[in-house]
């Protein structure tokens, strides 16, 4: 018996099967090959076609269920990870009204401001924990403006999971976690952030029907089991967004913990037992995926859009042809701490919520032409997403978040012994990396949520430990040099 997680990314939609009494993932898939497409019309825009991500949910559906030659009746739930912050509108016939508006769109960042000007700090982040910044709520906002025709026409706002699942089970629900991530959640009140809704103008009756983060959330249709070869009435029993998720498949549900990813943009993602904020909202609090009215689970969540899409950025236009991210890190390698004062500044995929909204292009700093060649470009882009994550990770520090240990999965840029070594050296911190991805932790939270295991003991029993990274002692004052650096250099940029 299995369960299915899917994890609605902005490159790929990821399946994967874990198998309930072994907890291990029997099968796994990707669509597409190639990462999807982003429209930008505008500098700053950012949207994707939903159809895209229900096309490539059937093609990794259908590669899942082949690989592990499981039977319909064989698959007991359903659990759903997606790209966070996102803006779904559809209509009273759930038809989508417009393209997505996506996480690293930054068109909403004056509406986000200027509410948090005009309603106060105070008030947004003891009730909101954040500024409504530019996120899914501040983002309807620009609809309604510049798009009052759509805005008009809509029933239900969504982030892409409650789209997945409305599309699944035909039931527009979304969850507290995902009212909290849109920045539409009142800690204070433990309802819907009226206040915020009324300064936007905006209709709480576009709200989705609440459901929980775990359990019984509606059960995919006939039509829909026959397009998915998949039983009717298969539940979905879990859904979250892919930060808070990653730390649920990393086994990150307590205060303390530390969770990381490198994918196309960097979190690093711990959880708090209490509700502090930044005061400078620099880092985000949003409901994890345990919280309650009666038990404080909050996510501080330090999010860095320009990571591993640098590194794919070098891939493309930098490293020799053919060469793939392996023969990249083999050249990276090759050069020595601190890319022989070459440094790249590397915030060039929209605001960037550490700097307080600034939007800065990617920069190239110190490049000498005699010395300096391709291995360099590498090395330094890799080490610079490392010191952009110890940027901010100071933040969450002084909101009590410790990184004594970070946990991650076995991908992406923490494929990398450069990047990983180099954000253990500058850190202090011990990095551990599982065998683990979205796709795997929506499955078992799917597994949760329909009942499947007695207790955390038995839902983490198949994680397992691949790499332990250690601060290299003899290193880390080349390491922290090179970042003071890196800092100073920073700095100058932003004054």
């Amino acid at each position: 018996m299995y369960t299915l997680g899917f994890d609605i990314g902005s490159s790929s939609i990821k399946a994967s099967l874990v198998n309930i009494q072994t907890g291990e993932v029997a099968a796994s898939a990707f669509f597409p090959k190639q990462e999807m497409a982003i429209k930008s019309e505008k500098a700053g825009w950012a949207e994707q076609n939903p159809e895209r991500w229900w096309a490539n949910l059937k093609l990794a559906t259908q590669a899942v269920v082949a690989e592990a030659h499981a039977k319909p009746n064989d698959i007991k739930a359903i659990g759903l990870s997606y790209q966070m912050h996102g803006l779904v509108l559809t209509d009273n016939e759930q038809r989508v009204i417009r393209d997505a508006i996506i996480w690293c769109d930054s068109r909403a960042v004056p509406y986000g401001e200027k509410a948090f000007r005009e309603l106060g700090s105070e008030r947004c982040l003891s009730s909101l924990l954040n500024s409504p910044g530019n996120f899914t709520l501040a983002k309807l906002a620009w609809v309604k403006e510049h798009e009052p025709e759509n805005y008009a026409r809509t029933r239900h706002y969504m982030l892409p999971g409650d789209y997945i699942a409305m599309r699944l089970t035909g039931d527009a629900r979304t969850t507290l976690s995902g009212l909290s991530e849109g920045i539409g959640w009142d800690f204070s009140t433990h309802s819907p952030a009226r206040f915020l809704y009324d300064y936007f103008g905006l209709d709480l009756q576009l709200i989705p029907e609440l459901t929980p983060t775990f359990g019984l959330q509606g059960c995919i249709t006939a039509a829909v089991a026959k397009e998915l070869e998949l039983a009717t009435d298969t539940p979905v029993t879990y859904r979250a967004g892919d930060q808070p998720n990653n730390a649920l498949s990393l086994n990150v549900l307590h205060p303390g913990e530390v969770a990381a990813t490198a994918g196309t943009s960097g979190v690093v993602y711990g959880v708090n037992g209490d509700t502090r904020y930044d005061p400078l909202s620099r880092v985000n609090s949003f409901a994890h995926v345990n919280h309650t009215k009666e038990h404080t689970r909050i996510g501080v969540l330090l999010c860095i859009n320009g990571t591993a899409i640098l590194n794919a950025w070098m891939k493309n236009n930098v490293a020799p042809d053919g060469a793939g991210y392996n023969e990249m890190n083999e050249l990276a390698a090759q050069v020595p701490i601190g890319s022989d004062g070459l440094a790249i500044i590397p915030f060039g995929n929209g605001a960037e919520r550490v700097l307080c909204n600034r939007e800065l292009h990617c920069s190239l700093h110190g490049i000498n032409f005699i010395r300096h060649n391709k291995a360099h470009l590498i090395r330094a882009a890799q080490e610079s997403i490392a010191f952009s994550f110890k940027y901010g990770m100071d933040v969450m520090n002084q909101m009590g978040i410790e990184t004594k240990t970070i946990r991650a999965g076995h991908a992406n840029l923490f494929l990398s012994p450069v990047f990983r070594q180099t954000l253990a050296n500058i850190t202090g911190a011990t990095i551990e990396l599982y065998n683990t991805d979205g796709a795997a932790g929506a499955a078992r939270g799917a597994a949760i949520g329909a009942g499947c295991y007695k207790n955390e003991m038995e839902v983490f029993a198949a994680l397992k430990k691949i790499i332990t990274v250690m601060p290299e002692e003899k290193n880390r004052n080349a390491s922290n040099t090179a970042y003071a650096h890196w800092a100073e250099l920073l700095d100058k940029v932003l004054s």
